[in-house]
C-alpha cells in the first residue's frame, strides 16, 4: 500500500474525520451509528467522511447485515499508525476527543443488540 503524506495530513486536518480516526484507532473497529453517536454528528455527515478515508486508503470498511463497520486500513504504513498513536496519546484526553471516547462508552443499544441506535 502507497499512502500519500498529504494524503493522511489532509485528513487530519478536518475536525469530524480526526475525531474517527482517533476513535477508531482506540475502537479497532466502529459501526457507522457508533461514529454518529459519539461524534454527535448526522449519518450523512459521518457517512461522506468514512467515504473520503476509505477512498485515501485510510480506513477500509465490511457489511454486516445492516451495518457498515469501519477500521483503520490493516495495510496502513507504519508511519502512519505512529502518527496516529502519536496523535491519540498526545491529546486523547482533551475535549472534544475525551467527549467523543465518553459517549460511546455509554452509547445504549451498541451493535450486537437487536438494532443499532
Amino acid at each position: 500500500m502507497t499512502l500519500a503524506v498529504d494524503s493522511l495530513f489532509r485528513a487530519l486536518a478536518n475536525p469530524i474525520r480526526l475525531r474517527c480516526l482517533l476513535l477508531l484507532h482506540n475502537a479497532g473497529e466502529l459501526c457507522v451509528c457508533e461514529l454518529t453517536h459519539a461524534l454527535g454528528a448526522s449519518q450523512p455527515k459521518i457517512s461522506r467522511h468514512l467515504a473520503q478515508l476509505r477512498e485515501a486508503d485510510i480506513v477500509s470498511d465490511r457489511r454486516m447485515g445492516l451495518w457498515v463497520y469501519y477500521r483503520l486500513h490493516p495495510q496502513l504504513p507504519g508511519w502512519a499508525q505512529e502518527i496516529l498513536r502519536a496523535t491519540a496519546n498526545s491529546v486523547g484526553d482533551q475535549a472534544p476527543f475525551i467527549t467523543s471516547q465518553q459517549a460511546l462508552a455509554t452509547m445504549p443499544n451498541r451493535p450486537g443488540a437487536d438494532r443499532c441506535a
